[in-house]
């Protein structure tokens, strides 16, 4: 038997549930009745729990037997095993619980959380987050994905609160001095969506999205910061309605900002959890990153009704059939909402981000086997969801976009109320596409990594070759690369010739790929359209060719130039010097995803210089970056976008801390001093990251008064954020001793220390202070914030540090699950070769700059 699995004779098809949080003692007590199936004879019942105490166990059956069990928690196996007398019959079962829990604060289980109210008076409700594997914390169950069944929720509350679960509320009575709150029955489904919220809520009036209510609960006094979020939420889900060609399967939907809350949201069904800053915002106040980010999540977690809680995956191994498929219909959704914030352009920089984690022999598939909890865990990154929403942008291209989306509603029909595998995906895909998808496919799903397709001409023709993209030349663990992989690679290509451009889709299957360049080539583009995961090296002539007709490309397809540039230049294929000569040809850009990549090159470059060159590379930074802020200049044109808007903050910003631009900082605390409300949402946070990079004492206490007293979660986050961007010891120490003393978050603490170990400023101060603090952050921050602190030590870009930092991990127990730790380890190698191999010539290169 697999220890992770439960056995299968024994399955619940309905749970009767009754639950009494007390705000006052942090505890719970629960009682419930399971409608079980019995396969087969048996003398044990195993199912999950964990930080509960049991108490009776009784099992009946509708012919008057009745038998009382004894159950043992064996809590290291999160398993509850009760054994009876004699054996049980196959048949129907009802199985009854008593049970009590703590309301504890690592934001995973039933666990409570503590705001302030209007008036100041710290207050504290009860929240739930069960995915991957804390139902089992909150009552007894059978927590995997396969075991479905049917939830009917009672919450026994204190009068004055309100209770919110998956479904409406079905009656409602005073019984003594509690309240007694009965949720009706919800659909079949796993236990991981689940959920139960007890507090002081207030709520928007509903929106009906054909029966449907909508609505968006939040904690008293925040309810004018609900619009937006409610918007998207009504108009992603009549997308998805349409898109998907079947109804909501539930009875309402309620979004619910929780102040303390472990991840962005947590698609729950009828019940969606959120952090406060991905659901609340002031539209008039906020940037359009901000409000980019509400809108992405909010329409994630509502493709989730249908993919992932309508149908689920079997097991956690297809955790990416729910994540990257919500991540895909997000983008979709916002798109199809707001076509002016061309969300298929942006996710070029999602896109990004996946390829750079995918190019390291530490990768993974983005489906992999899974066998303990935490490796499920360890799911939750780039790889499953930007990875594998590129993957299927780029089958949906290839496919077509109606093909895609009718084998999609094939898909879900089939499977409603089920679960169902990545094979099933493709059987429906396949039918609609009346072509094998399994062959093109399992290689980028199954297998790790992605292609580099090189680019050149060779007697009269275009070749195209693929090899597996890796960063370094072989594994850190020192053992050989990788067999040689070849991936089925659907390449778009665009070749332009006498003037004309002629657009060719191919599939590149084998090493090499020849194709006839024609009379008169001036220009050839690999990945027109920028959809497919793949990164293109040009040979020196195509790239120079393809350079003279930039103002040609697209917004996406001039990003990924530059991003893949970039890359190869990590690699050590490209000389640094050839790519920063590149980055002189993008003066004129006016794309914000393009000078992102820009941007953030020159901040891995800040990264790993010496001290002493670094007024040299903040001049090169002026002189990349000037000309298009100069362009745009420091206030908004009467009918400019928003995403224009937005770029001349991250111009403001680049200028400001990493071009140390004196007139940009003193320029910025002008403005800034005029009141916040006077400045352009889109530049404020820019200005309040430039005033504290060039900041003092002074103006570090004001910061944090302005993040104690912020008025929204944006607000609040900028100045918390800014704690970090100061260069003084003294206040970055006081910023660190704060993320353990109970001043910030937990939710929001491992991001701060992990924002301070990739300050260049900060780094040697934070890693000191992380090593003699990594019982206590281990004890306090929920796991997945403790693994997401760890990426920070990327940033320890010297030998020096990065031997530091194998000894600190070789001499403990560390386990993120999966392959994180190796994958920061290798990342941070990257770093300290980049700076080992090219520091020489950086150094020379800037030299011009002095």
């Amino acid at each position: 038997m697999d220890q992770h699995r439960l056995p299968r004779h024994v399955t619940p098809t309905r749970y009767e549930l009754r639950l009494e949080p007390d705000l006052t003692t942090l505890t719970f007590t629960g009682e419930e009745t399971i409608t079980l199936d019995v396969a087969e004879p048996t003398s044990e019942i195993v199912l999950n729990a964990v930080e509960l105490a049991i108490g009776q166990a009784t099992l009946a059956n509708a012919r008057g037997d009745s038998r009382r069990g004894t159950p043992l928690v064996d809590e290291a196996a999160e398993r509850c095993r009760i054994t009876f007398p004699s054996p049980i019959a196959p048949g129907r079962w009802v199985l009854r619980l008593a049970f009590t829990g703590t309301l504890n604060d690592k934001l995973r289980g039933f666990y409570r959380s503590s705001y302030k109210d209007p008036s100041g008076v710290t207050r504290l409700m009860a929240a739930t987050q069960f995915e991957a594997t804390d139902a089992r914390r909150a009552f007894p169950c059978w927590d995997e994905p396969a075991f479905k069944a049917v939830f009917a929720v009672t919450l026994v509350i204190d009068p004055a609160l309100t209770a919110v679960s998956n479904t409406a509320i079905a009656s409602e009575r005073v019984e003594g001095r509690r309240k007694l709150v009965t949720f009706a029955d919800t659909m079949k489904m796993s236990t991981y969506l689940v959920a139960f919220v007890v507090g002081e809520l207030e709520a928007t009036d509903p929106v009906l999205v054909g029966p449907t209510p909508v609505r968006v609960w939040c904690v008293p006094g925040k309810r004018r910061l609900a619009a937006f979020g409610h918007q998207i939420g009504v108009a992603s889900l009549r997308f998805f309605e349409d898109y998907y060609g079947l109804p909501y399967p539930s009875d309402k939907l309620d979004l619910l900002a929780i102040p303390d809350f472990a991840a962005g949201a947590m698609e729950n069904l009828g019940a969606i959890t959120f952090r406060e800053t991905a659901l609340l915002v002031d539209e008039r106040a906020a940037s359009h990153a901000e409000l980019e980010r509400i809108a992405d999540v909010v329409a994630h977690e509502n493709a989730h009704m249908w993919f992932g809680d309508l149908v689920t995956m079997t097991w956690w191994n297809g955790i990416w059939l729910n994540e990257a498929f919500a991540t895909f219909m997000e983008i979709l959704a916002v798109d199809a909402w707001k076509p002016e914030w061309q969300r298929w352009t942006t996710f070029g920089v999602s896109r990004a981000a996946a390829l750079s984690v995918d190019g390291l022999h530490s990768t993974r598939p983005i489906e992999f086997h899974v066998g303990a909890p935490r490796d499920a865990d360890a799911m939750f990154d780039v790889l499953t969801y930007e990875k594998g929403a590129s993957v299927l942008r780029m089958l949906e291209q290839y496919l077509g976009p109606t093909v895609f989306r009718d084998g999609v509603r094939d898909y879900l029909k089939a499977h409603a109320y089920a679960n169902a595998d990545t094979g099933d995906l493709w059987a429906a895909l396949g039918l609609a596409a009346r072509q094998p998808i399994p062959e093109v496919m399992d290689g980028w799903i199954f297998k790790p990594g992605y292609p580099l397709v090189s680019a050149r001409l060779e007697g009269g023709q275009l070749v195209l070759s693929q090899q597996r993209f890796t960063y370094l030349p072989e594994p850190l663990s020192g053992s050989a690369p990788a067999p040689a992989q070849r991936w089925q690679v659907p390449v778009q290509v665009r070749i332009t010739a006498s003037g004309r451009a002629v657009s060719e889709r191919r599939l590149l299957a084998e090493n090499e790929l020849r194709l006839t360049a024609p009379e008169g080539l001036e220009a050839v583009l690999v990945n027109e359209g920028g959809h497919g995961f793949y990164r293109v090296r040009y040979s020196g002539e195509l790239l120079e060719r393809l350079l003279k007709t930039l103002p040609a490309l697209a917004a996406i397809e001039r990003f990924n130039l530059v991003n893949d540039a970039w890359a190869v230049t990590v690699a050590g294929l490209m000389p640094l010097t050839d790519y920063l000569d590149l980055t002189a040809r993008f003066r004129a850009e006016r794309d914000r995803n393009v000078w992102s990549i820009l941007i953030a090159s020159f901040g891995t470059l800040n990264r790993i210089i010496e001290g002493k060159s670094r007024p040299q590379l903040a001049a090169l930074v002026r002189d990349r970056v000037a000309p298009a802020f100069a362009d745009l200049g420091w206030t908004a044109r009467a009918g400019e976008d928003e995403l224009t808007r937005q770029l001349r903050g991250d111009l403001v910003r680049a200028l400001g801390v990493l071009g140390d631009d004196r007139a940009v900082q003193e320029r910025a605390a002008e403005l800034y001093a005029r009141g916040t409300g006077e400045v352009d949402p889109n530049v404020l946070p820019a200005l309040i990251s430039v005033l504290a990079h060039a900041g003092d004492a002074p103006r570090y206490d004001e910061f944090l008064k302005r993040f104690r007293s912020a008025s929204t979660p944006q607000e609040e986050q900028r100045y918390l954020y800014a704690l970090t961007a100061f260069r003084q010891r003294e206040l970055l120490t006081q910023t660190l001793e704060r993320t353990i003393n109970g001043e910030i978050r937990t939710q929001d603490a491992p991001f701060v220390a992990r924002a301070l170990l990739m300050s260049v400023y900060g780094r040697e101060l934070a890693w000191e202070f992380v090593k003699s603090n990594w019982e206590t952050m281990d004890r306090q921050f929920p796991k997945a914030g403790l693994r997401r602190m760890a990426e920070g030590v990327t940033g320890l870009a010297t030998p020096e540090q990065e031997r530091d930092v194998h000894a600190f991990f070789g001499g403990r127990d560390v386990d993120f699950g999966g392959k994180v730790l190796e994958q920061y380890l290798e990342q941070l190698r990257i770093a300290v070769r980049l700076r080992e191999r090219e520091s020489a010539a950086l150094a020379r290169y800037l030299a011009r700059f002095a």
